[in-house]
């Protein structure tokens, strides 16, 4: 397993930072109208009522807002492979907290639905490893031991 790791770690990175990206062009109205799952930034806040039904309305547009920064933030430093460890347990935890509130709000199958599980756990799992080969952290890493 160890030899298939860097591949395997390469692989979460990106699947988990597409994924994160791919939600937020659909909420920016990015992604083609036969595909997309909100479509607008309006959908995308009643989609954030419904999923968070227990906080607030006042609180939807920040926790939209907030979800929508940090998926942008996390995304891209998996994609590109700086900072993974943070990013990963982020991602984790707030796939996490994602998860929780889906339960809280449609039930527990939801979470099967929207495979949150995986990636939480992907994430997680991605956040336990030791290194990240062909990422830019490790490219910064090798050119200041070549000094």
């Amino acid at each position: 397993m160890e030899t298939k790791w860097p591949l395997a770690s390469l692989l979460l990175r990106w699947g988990l930072g597409v994924t994160m990206l791919s939600a937020v062009a659909d909420r920016l109205g990015m992604w083609n109208k036969k595909v997309a799952t909100w479509g607008n930034w309006d959908n995308f806040l009643e989609y954030t009522a419904s999923v968070n039904a227990f906080a607030p309305k006042g609180i939807i547009p920040f926790l939209a807002s907030s979800a929508t920064v940090v998926e942008i933030v996390f995304g891209a430093l998996l994609i590109i492979g700086y900072k993974t460890r943070a990013a990963a347990l982020g991602t984790a935890l707030l796939m996490l907290s994602f998860g929780l509130a889906m339960a809280y709000s449609f039930g527990i199958k939801s979470l099967f639905d929207y495979s949150v599980f995986v990636d939480c756990t992907a994430a997680f799992l991605l956040a336990c490893s030791s290194a990240y080969r062909w990422s830019v952290a490790h490219l910064l890493k090798t050119n200041r031991t070549k000094k």
